[in-house]
Order: C-alpha cells, then sequence, then structure tokens
C-alpha cells in the first residue's frame, strides 16, 4: 500500500522483487506511474504474494524481510 501525506492510502499495488539474494543489498525501481513520488509518505508491506521453493515454508519471505530506507518515506512490515 502507498499512502500520501495526509496518511491516507493512496494505492493498493503489487510489486515484483524478483530474487532477493541473502546478505546483499538489493535496489530495485518500480513503475508506479501517475504517482508523485513527493506525496508518498509510507509504504506499507502487507504479503509476499509468492515464496516457493524446496523446504521453504510459505511465510519465510515475509519473516525474513527487512526494510530501511534513506529518503524520507517511511517502510513498514
Amino acid at each position: 500500500m502507498l499512502f500520501n501525506e495526509a496518511g491516507v492510502v493512496d494505492r493498493l499495488t503489487v510489486l515484483d522483487f524478483k530474487d532477493l539474494p541473502a546478505g546483499k543489498t538489493k535496489v530495485t525501481r518500480f513503475d508506479l506511474s501517475g504517482t508523485d513520488c513527493t506525496k508518498v509518505s509510507r509504504v506499507l508491506i502487507n504479503q509476499a504474494t509468492d515464496c516457493t521453493g524446496g523446504g521453504i515454508d510459505a511465510a519465510a519471505c515475509l519473516k525474513a524481510l527487512r526494510t530501511e530506507t534513506r529518503s524520507g518515506i517511511a517502510f513498514g512490515i
């Protein structure tokens, strides 16, 4: 979910992070057409829509996700 500067949900979206390598920093660009990024105050990650692999628990991806930002946009899980 993307929240606007007033803290109100502005958009529900699915973002494809592709492969997230263990122990590495990954910077990913998303096309959020029509979104004024200066008005995005917060990004909330509700769920991982696909977490599959041999011996991997379906909830493992979300549990292992750690967020960090160097911008004024807050990220939450």
